[in-house]
């Protein structure tokens, strides 16, 4: 039985477990399985350890107990740790001094009783969907270490999969989030584009950036989004922004709700057990309907433009004076982005405000929509190419073909994990979308699925309360 953030709090609640009896079992946890797994970048046990025992005091006190109290939890190593370099991946940002303040989310973490164990591996800069970093060496993926564990927030994906923290947190630009979720098999959540502060965090590509949580229950990452949750006067997506909590609508089901499942771009991009994990996922929330996305080939094709752009910009300089240092796989595309023509970039953004009002136009009818979230289940680590219906793809953009369009539109994710057959015993999730600001329905069909059985988390490891 995997062991959820909320069994971990109501234990330390109840008494049954102190908050530092806990950090401890998962800080020798991750001591004797980071070696397989490398979800792990640095591990912050003194920090940990300081902040269990402040859980624990406030319980001798008698004091009322936040409700992710002595929750481990660990960061992508693109959010600022206050004393830790920001790594993002690089080799190049080594040279740069510690951070002088936790990220913003960091510090509504530990706001909410959550014990930070440590930062994750990922892609350099985020930029790709296989997390086989050159410099830190690739994440393995829990359910197969030959196997990827998905980018760019493969350290997160792992780590919950691993059952090294029960919650983590990442990032998702083009499907950060939601690749790891469906290869490793967890729970992640991708929110409305503005919904979580990014202030302390890497950017990446910022008009597409994106903060949410791995978890490996739907409770558990219903907590930690409302935990996350909060206007941000330094970040200008989220300044105004009014809170919005889920756990109150968690358990109402689907009655009421349309469902859909995409279909036709959505079809013809996943393998049979990526459609056959959709299709079983809609029947489960009583979808009838096949729905047709809106211009996703022209979506994904304006993000790459976008993303091309805004990552080589921010990183010009030492794209011209330390390119050698910059990730193999990456650096090519990083400057190929600063030879782009202004143009393109102009006509993307353009073609975004078009296609998020035709992508809102779908809400009208239907209020959570359903689709693959990876082509196909993870492949070996190092791999090429990946066969989709007979056809031959590039590995590591192609993982991204079924997210790219829908984080375009800025919508909210929660991706489901799944277990079709014919993946020799992978995982291969699914895509629940809501309208924006609505990641309170996305959540109660997840719940859904969840309650169903079909949509699982299968821990590496099980640890024991």
């Amino acid at each position: 039985m995997t062991v959820t953030a909320m069994n971990i709090r109501d234990a330390i609640v109840k008494g049954e477990l102190s908050a530092l009896e806990v950090v401890q079992d998962k800080l020798d946890h991750i001591q004797s399985t980071n070696a397989s797994f490398n979800a792990f970048t640095e591990v912050t046990r003194d920090r940990a350890l300081a902040e269990a025992k402040s859980i624990d005091a406030l319980r001798k006190a008698g004091e009322p107990l936040p409700p992710l109290a002595g929750v481990p939890y660990a960061v992508k190593n693109l959010f600022d740790i206050e004393g830790v370099v920001t790594l993002a991946g690089s080799k190049i940002n080594r040279d740069n001094a510690p951070a002088a303040a936790d990220a913003f989310l960091v510090e509504r973490m530990k706001a909410a009783g959550g014990v930070l164990l440590g930062a994750l591996n990922m892609d350099e800069y985020a930029y790709g969907f296989t997390t086989e970093n050159s410099h830190y060496g690739p994440a393995r993926n829990p359910h197969d270490t030959a196997r990827s564990a998905g980018g760019s927030s493969g350290g997160s994906g792992a780590a919950v999969a691993a059952d090294q923290v029960p919650v983590a947190l990442g990032s998702d630009t083009n499907g950060s989030i939601r690749v790891p979720s469906s290869l490793c098999g967890v729970w992640g959540l991708k929110p409305t584009f503005g919904r979580l502060s990014r202030r302390g965090s890497y950017p990446f590509v910022h008009s597409i950036d994106h903060l949410g949580p791995f978890a490996s229950d739907v409770l558990s990452l219903a907590y930690t989004y409302d935990a996350l949750q909060s206007p941000d006067p330094h970040d200008p997506a989220c300044h105004a922004l009014r809170v919005q909590p889920c756990l109150p609508t968690l358990q109402q089901g689907v009655a009421g709700l349309r469902v859909g499942i995409l279909t036709d771009y959505f079809d013809t991009y996943a393998s049979p057990p990526a459609r056959a994990a959709a299709q079983l996922a809609a029947k489960l929330l009583g979808a009838t309907d096949e729905v047709h996305w809106p211009s996703p080939a022209q979506a994904r094709a304006a993000a790459f433009i976008i993303t091309a752009s805004e990552g080589s910009n921010l990183h010009a300089h030492n794209l011209k004076t330390r390119s050698q240092d910059f990730e193999p796989v990456s650096v090519d595309r990083f400057l190929s982005g600063l030879m782009q023509p202004a143009t393109w970039y102009v006509q993307a953004q353009r073609f975004r405000r078009m296609y998020r009002d035709q992508v809102n136009q779908l809400f009208a009818n239907w209020d959570v929509l359903i689709a693959p979230a990876t082509p196909v289940p993870a492949p070996q680590i190092g791999a090429e190419w990946i066969d989709i219906n007979g056809l031959r793809h590039p590995c590591r953009p192609a993982l991204g073909l079924l997210t790219q369009p829908i984080s375009f539109a800025g919508c909210p994710v929660v991706a489901a994990p799944m277990w079709p057959d014919n993946t020799g015993g992978l995982p291969l999730g699914v895509q629940i979308i809501a309208a924006p600001w609505r990641e309170d329905l996305a959540l109660r069909a997840a719940a859904v699925l969840e309650d169903s059985g079909y949509a699982t988390v299968k821990a590496h490891y099980a640890g024991q309360l």
